[in-house]
């Protein structure tokens, strides 16, 4: 088992690390992980199944998962913590036959002064036959409120037959722009799901486009997105499923105004099969006077109860 020397991980990348891997630093230390600090690398270890490469070609890894590998989990988190930083990372996940494997890879940026700081993550997935993979990813932005934090990611999806990927993806605010973009091109019998929770506040703004391909018979998309837009933030959706044989597409789109936030949702269904039955949904508004009265009457403040009811609407 392979690995690169852990350096001395500062508290600021720890608690970051905390909050975008869902863990604590023993368990993301126990199996395969790659640690990403401030365009460097804090720390690398391969698992018996699951091996962590440099690639040859740019800044980034490759990540071979080994067919029929079960249960494990790999930690790929990127953190910056000083201002200034442009970061672009390509990372290349290929998912072998039959596995059924956890990725998670979330990105945090804390600066406190300084220049903007940003991080790009190009993430492409391989999902061989018969593939399992569930993929978590969590963006956040934290310290001083007139340093621009920006997370830009992309990610690509590439599904053989009989595979199944989950997306989870979630950015919990302080995030001052983001444009997340996720293209995916599906064989007979894959599925994809992806949810998406994004909250955003002041002047902050975030973009998703979804573009999914159902090249193969009886292949299926579930497109889930449910954002909060408070203060005078803007939150932008696209989503477009293309069914190119009998398929099956489904795009959610949920929206909560608060203040004098803003949602634009622009889904785009095309059907390039008689047998492709695609579906849109959306709803955008404001949170119910009748939820917040609910609540006040069980002792919460209305500060309080609007927050319940914007945590349970991303949960």
């Amino acid at each position: 088992m392979s690995q690169i020397e852990r350096k001395p991980i500062d508290d600021d990348t720890k608690e970051l690390l905390k909050v975008v891997s869902d863990a604590d630093i023993e368990e993301l230390l126990s199996g395969a992980f790659n640690i990403r600090s401030n365009s460097g690398c804090l720390g690398r270890q391969d698992s018996e199944n699951i091996i962590i490469d440099s690639k040859e070609d740019g800044p980034g890894l490759v990540i071979h998962i080994k067919p029929g590998t079960k249960g494990e989990k790999v930690f790929i988190p990127a953190c910056i913590t000083v201002s200034g930083i442009d970061d672009l990372v390509y990372n290349d996940f290929y998912v072998g036959e039959g596995a059924d494997v956890t990725i998670v890879a979330g990105c945090g940026i804390h600066t406190t002064t300084g220049e903007p700081a940003r991080h790009n993550g190009i993430h492409r997935f391989f999902l061989a036959k018969g593939a399992h993979a569930l993929y978590e990813e969590k963006h956040i932005g934290t310290g001083a409120d007139e340093t621009t934090k920006i997370i830009d990611p992309v990610t690509e999806v590439f599904q053989e037959e009989d595979s199944y990927l989950e997306i989870d993806s979630v950015q919990l605010g302080g995030v001052d722009k983001t444009l997340r973009q996720t293209k995916a091109k599906l064989d007979a019998r894959a599925t994809l799901v992806i949810r998406e929770r994004i909250l955003t506040d002041g002047e902050e703004e975030a973009r998703t486009e979804f573009e999914v391909e159902l090249n193969g018979e009886d292949s299926g998309v579930n497109l889930i997105s449910r954002s909060v837009a408070k203060g005078n933030s803007l939150q932008a959706y696209q989503s477009n499923i293309i069914g190119n044989t009998k398929c099956y597409g489904h795009s959610e789109c949920d929206g909560i105004i608060a203040e004098h936030g803003r949602v634009d949702a622009s889904p785009k269904l095309v059907a390039n099969s008689e047998d492709a039955q695609l579906i849109h949904e959306a709803a955008i508004g404001k949170i119910a006077g009748e939820q917040i009265l609910k609540l006040r009457t069980l002792g919460l403040s209305e500060e309080d109860a609007e927050k319940a009811i914007i945590d349970g609407f991303l949960r």
